[in-house]
């Protein structure tokens, strides 16, 4: 998600209502629940009897609601700045809420209480998803004290039991979750919830119910509690695919299809520009490393790095890496070879958009040159001209890179392709070069936009450098020898 350090009025004032929008939504959940309880006759009655809880709970909800937008306001300006990511947060709220209490039916102890927190940290910010996790707790909290709509209020110690649940519960999906990398990791993250549920379980209902649990209720504390964790986890691999696909999210599993060899475009520039492809694939390797290094997401890095030329699919002969002995670009004129050239970046965000893909890529595939000159023409121009030409009519259209990610593939890029042409690529040569690739482009103003810092830079340096100098290590010569099998 991109930073947004500043809020406009009008920001404010959408997410303000998108907020109010959000809790109606709850108090229009807990009259749903209501309806379903009670049925039509009972409905209004309901709220007759229940009137000063039911008051607690709608002040309660409204001041929790507050504390998540002040949160989001002073800590994460961007999920404000997104209407998608409000409604995201509070539908995935709601969504909590009516699992909870359709699972009042199966076993009071069975409701998925790690779904919201597995959801939060996918979709948000690990420290968002820890806050949105703890509100969640205290509004489950509040419901299951205040109203008899989840739990019967008799069962005070199970209520504390579902508010320790959820939390603890929360908590250790949300930090367990970035080692999870696959679909089937995350499966096996049930196993791990179980410990913090059972054992809360254990230490603050059986001790207070033991006199009058039978070893039944006992076995089905266990069993159900077992229940919430692998319902959570099963919700959360059924649900997160529609948020992906609906809200156009860049989780890592979307992001590991997006980059594997079956998708649509990565399997048309594997089979019609393979030059591309090949040096795609090391620029992804290039800023994977780099976006480690400096802290971005590495993830959503190397895929934006493998869609930063598809522009190239409409014309891949007219690129160097695709050609074999002719070359194009010999019997047109510099002008038309600059234009096709430049071309592949607004072609390559296009392409992006018109398949579905995540906006990020495009504005990736836009901003990777930025508004570098094409230098090769410019020169070959000048030989052909009697005056001086126009270097911006030889130039990248731009906009110069918008994120860091965008930063860090205009640099891999440049430094992957130029290094090829390189006669010597030793270490001391291949980072003499790559430094004066970045501070050419400093000096140009390419980096203005994007909030990279010189240190970010010299550690963006240093990382291509030595991935480089792995990827074009010089090899033993091999004997000329040929050897004849033996009889």
């Amino acid at each position: 998600m991109q930073t947004v350090t500043k809020l406009s009025k009008k920001d404010i004032a959408k997410s303000l209502v998108s907020f109010v929008t959000g809790t109606l939504g709850l108090y229009i959940m807990v009259a749903c629940m209501v309806l379903i309880e009670e049925g039509t006759s009972g409905f209004l009655g309901y709220f007759v009897q229940n009137q000063q809880s039911l008051l607690t709970v709608a002040i309660s909800f409204a001041v929790l609601s507050a504390m998540l937008y002040c949160y989001f306001f002073f800590e994460n300006k961007a999920v404000l700045s997104r209407y998608s990511k409000t409604t995201e947060l509070f539908l995935i709220i709601y969504i909590s809420f009516a699992l909870v209490f359709t699972m009042k039916y199966v076993h009071r102890m069975s409701r998925p209480v790690a779904f919201l927190a597995l959801m939060s940290v996918t979709l948000f910010r690990r420290r968002d998803a820890i806050f949105i996790n703890s509100v969640y707790a205290l509004m489950m909290l509040i419901i299951d004290r205040f109203t008899n709509l989840t739990l019967m209020r008799d069962y005070m110690f199970e209520s504390y039991a579902c508010l320790l649940c959820t939390f603890c519960s929360g908590i250790v999906a949300v930090f367990v979750f970035n080692s999870v990398k696959t679909r089937f990791q995350s499966v096996l993250l049930a196993f791990i919830l179980l410990i913090p549920v059972e054992v809360i379980n254990c230490v603050i209902i059986l001790p207070v119910s033991l006199a009058t649990y039978t070893a039944g209720d006992i076995l089905d504390l266990l069993i159900f509690g077992a229940l919430s964790c692998i319902l959570s986890v099963m919700l959360y691999m059924f649900i997160l695919p529609v948020c992906e696909r609906f809200f156009a999210e860049m989780t890592v599993f979307r992001l590991r299809e997006l980059t594997g060899d079956s998708a649509k475009l990565i399997k048309k520039l594997k089979e019609n520009a393979p030059g591309t492809y090949s040096h795609s694939l090391v620029v992804s390797q290039l800023v994977e490393a780099c976006a480690k290094a400096i802290g971005e997401d590495p993830e959503l890095a190397r895929a934006a790095a493998f869609y930063h030329d598809v522009g190239k699919l409409k014309a891949p002969e007219m690129f160097s890496e695709n050609q074999t002995d002719y070359n194009f670009h010999d019997d047109i004129t510099p002008e038309l070879s600059v234009d096709i050239i430049r071309s592949h970046t607004r072609n390559g965000a296009q392409l992006i958009k018109k398949s579905h893909l995540p906006e990020f890529f495009a504005d990736v595939a836009i901003q990777h040159h930025g508004t570098m000159p094409i230098k090769y023409f410019y020169y070959k121009a000048l030989k052909l001209s009697d005056g001086e030409l126009n270097i911006d009519n030889y130039s990248y259209s731009g906009p110069i890179p918008e994120s860091k990610i965008a930063a860090l593939i205009m640099i891999a890029d440049s430094s992957e392709a130029a290094t090829r042409t390189l006669p010597d690529r030793s270490p001391e040569k291949v980072e003499a070069f790559v430094r004066g690739l970045i501070e050419e482009r400093l000096d140009l103003g390419q980096f203005d936009n994007c909030n990279i810092t010189m240190r970010e830079l010299t550690i963006v340096k240093s990382t291509i450098v030595n991935q480089l100098t792995g990827v074009y290590h010089s090899r033993v010569a091999y004997p000329k020898l040929s050897v004849s099998k033996k009889k």
